[in-house]
């Protein structure tokens, strides 16, 4: 076995654009790993997300 990873990168960071980004990655088999979020100097809220995904493959 081998450990795969998914990194998708969103643009529009809301809580509607993870959460579908989310479903639609887990339904496909990956299971989330992390975010990560960039922020700007000049704003509270994050410019983009990193958002990983992991899952096993045969060898």
């Amino acid at each position: 076995m081998r450990t795969v990873y998914k990194v998708v990168e969103l643009g529009t960071v809301t809580d509607e654009e993870i959460e579908k980004t989310l479903n639609e990655w887990t339904s496909q088999g990956w299971k989330l790993d992390g975010i990560q979020f960039a922020m700007r100097d000049s704003s509270k809220r994050p410019s983009m997300a990193f958002v990983t995904f992991v899952r096993e493959e045969g060898s």
